[in-house]
């Protein structure tokens, strides 16, 4: 029997661009596009009516951009919604990041000219994460039951600790600013992310954590020394490291499982480097990137924590730890931060987020 084709709507401004994706789109034979609309406001109406199974979203068009009907839609006829935006403008990127505050899932690169030389992964990116994102029925903030304290658990650890690394794939960027956005400015340890984005939105994400955290957040640079209360994020194509002496090493060597920065090589070297000084998270997100490496954290005396299925756009990442039996917890976002804090810091007096 035949499986039932993914319905997908294309929002897009230009007619050439909507044309081109709708094509493209519709070159999977899993995929059937049965709306392409040029604003948000003709998404809204074609939602309430047609109900897709998923919504490719521009960002810049007429009458209603793709923030306002991302927000607009999730609060009237929640789907899975994925943003696809060529621009790498800072201002603009950070509005992907804000689409994804209020629900859209997933963010990727645009694929429109087949002779760019970023076209065949651009493109396989929009497929398959159309694709994951389908299965994704409900699309909202998960409550959560509350789980016994997992920091009375390492209260008693000689060791002191001195380094978080977070990876984090599909769905990471809401999850990362409610882990983020949940410490305080003097958060007692550097905060190491590998999260895997489509090229030119990482800038974009800096400025947004930056403005929705009290923590600092950067883009790395090779031979610094990561500061308490900062976060670090690894650069487009480039892996991210810590080195022997603690500074972030960048690196250019060869992608690790076909990705460049990769969670794994980060985990990696934070084992090499620091052993049970650290902490080891891994977030929500297709394939097994990071999995293995946060196992070997976790042999090294790490803490290990892994994303809770509950929660997570996608657990494939944490999923495959959890299978490792790499991670020693299990937690949803926000439990992820209260741990965080009391690992850190765990007989340090209650602190005020915006002290």
């Amino acid at each position: 029997m035949e499986h039932r084709k993914i319905a997908v709507l294309v929002v897009e401004d230009s007619p050439t661009v909507r044309l081109f994706l709708t094509h493209l789109l519709e070159s999977d034979p899993q995929i059937r596009v049965i709306g392409a609309v040029d604003d948000g406001q003709a998404a809204l109406d074609f939602v309430r009516d047609q109900r897709p199974d998923v919504v490719v979203m521009d960002l810049n068009m007429p009458r209603l951009d793709g923030f306002e009907a991302t927000r607009l839609m999730m609060q009237s006829h929640p789907v899975p919604i994925v943003i696809c935006s060529a621009t790498t403008n800072v201002k603009d990127t950070i509005i992907t990041f804000r689409a994804m505050e209020v629900g859209a899932i997933a963010c990727v690169g645009k694929p429109t000219r087949r002779d760019d030389g970023d076209f065949e992964d651009t493109a396989k990116t929009l497929l398959t994460t159309v694709k994951l994102m389908s299965e994704v029925k409900v699309v909202r903030r998960h409550p959560h039951r509350p789980r016994p304290s997992v920091a009375a658990q390492e209260r008693q650890r000689a060791t002191e600790l001195r380094l978080v690394g977070i990876g984090a794939s599909t769905g990471g960027p809401p999850v990362l600013q409610t882990i983020l956005g949940a410490l305080p400015k003097n958060f007692a340890a550097p905060i190491l992310v590998v999260q895997h984005m489509a090229r030119g939105f990482i800038a974009g994400m800096a400025e947004w954590l930056n403005d929705t955290t009290a923590l600092q957040v950067h883009i790395a640079s090779h031979g610094i020394y990561p500061q308490p209360g900062h976060v670090y994020l690894a650069p487009d194509d480039f892996h991210m490291g810590v080195g022997g002496g603690g500074a972030i090493a960048l690196s250019r060597e060869p992608p690790d499982n076909h990705l460049r920065p990769a969670v794994s090589f980060l985990f990696r070297s934070i084992a090499a480097a620091w052993g049970p000084s650290a902490v080891g998270v891994l977030l929500t997100g297709m394939g097994r990137d990071g999995a293995e490496a946060l196992k070997t954290m976790k042999d090294r005396g790490a803490v290990t924590i892994a994303q809770d299925r509950e929660s997570c756009a996608v657990n494939g990442m944490p999923g495959a730890a959890i299978e490792l039996g790499a991670a020693a917890h299990v937690l949803a976002p926000e439990r992820i931060a209260q741990t965080l804090i009391k690992l850190v810091d765990p007989n340090g007096p209650p602190t005020d987020k915006t002290s």
